[in-house]
């Protein structure tokens, strides 16, 4: 049994919100290699990391989404992936020397195919998280996400991987969008089958954040979609801070902090266990989902 195990014993657990949209307000540039901050803008992540710590949040997400040797390659970086993804844990390590807290690697979309549709093969897809989960297991993280996945087979083999480095806690969460009445993922995977992917390959917690097109109250279907098809492992939701919108040729995600809070008590009453945030959501939200779930208790 590891610490998150423990910790669901005792209520719902609040995670924190967006990074990536986090960074682009502190002055990231679209295009710019977000895990590159780690060494040259550190204070800026780490602000990131103590405002949500400051709001409630019980963990915080190490800036390593696109820490993949694949990803970074993209940039020119591939070589600096150990470097990288060990600063991003050293910086979310620093964020608050007075608090206890957990600090979670992040594995996001290597950001391709598999075969047949893609190039990459499956022994090359487990040698890339390989390495990553490996930096991010040396440094010291408390635990892995594996996010934002489309392929159940990709999120699988990655939790596969992160599995192999011992007993701390694996979550996994898919990305889905509106079909008719249910919900499936890019890659047409419906609720039921993503998450019996990512259960078979050993992830201790299991669960959706991002999305596509989706308000809040379709993440509440989501949610309750999600509980049905886990079982009895517990289940994860992190979603944007509603569906967003094109404003004066800005991207604004719309929900307030105060219907996040409303969300958060909805989402844990629909059996949801691990409560967070994603794209648009910011320290004011979790806040507030974290006064929401506080008072009903």
């Amino acid at each position: 049994m590891n610490w998150l195990t423990k910790a669901l014993d005792q209520g719902p657990f609040l995670l924190d919100g967006a990074m990536g949209s986090m960074l682009f307000k502190a002055g990231l540039k679209p295009g710019e290699c977000a895990e590159l901050w780690n060494v040259e803008q550190p204070e800026k992540v780490r602000a990131i990391h103590k405002a949500y710590l400051s709001a409630g949040s019980m963990a915080v997400t190490a800036n390593t989404f696109g820490g993949t040797p694949d990803a970074l390659a993209r940039h020119g970086l591939e070589t600096r992936c150990e470097e990288l993804n060990a600063a991003a844990v050293s910086v979310a390590r620093g964020a608050d020397a007075q608090s206890a807290f957990r600090v979670l690697g992040d594995l996001g979309p290597f950001g391709g195919f598999l075969e047949p549709l893609g190039e990459t093969t499956l022994p090359e897809l487990k040698n890339m998280f390989d390495y990553q989960i490996g930096a991010l297991h040396e440094a010291g993280a408390d635990g892995i996400i594996i996010e934002t996945m489309s392929d159940p087979q990709e999120a699988a083999t990655a939790v596969h991987v992160a599995r192999g480095f011992g007993d701390w806690p694996v979550l996994a969460t898919l990305a889905f969008q509106k079909a008719g009445e249910d919900f499936r993922t890019m890659m047409g995977s419906t609720v039921p089958v993503a998450l019996g992917a990512v259960i078979d390959a050993g992830a201790d917690v299991v669960g959706a954040n991002c999305g596509t097109g989706l308000e809040l109250e379709d993440y509440l279907r989501l949610a309750e979609a999600l509980v049905a098809a886990a079982g009895p492992v517990p289940v994860i939701l992190q979603p944007n801070a509603g569906a967003p919108k094109q404003v004066d040729g800005a991207v604004v995600y719309p929900a307030t902090p105060e219907q996040m809070g409303a969300w958060a008590k909805s989402a844990r009453d629909a059996g949801v266990k691990v409560i967070g945030g994603c794209c648009g959501t910011t320290p004011e939200h979790l806040k507030a989902m974290a006064e929401a779930l506080k008072r009903t208790a």
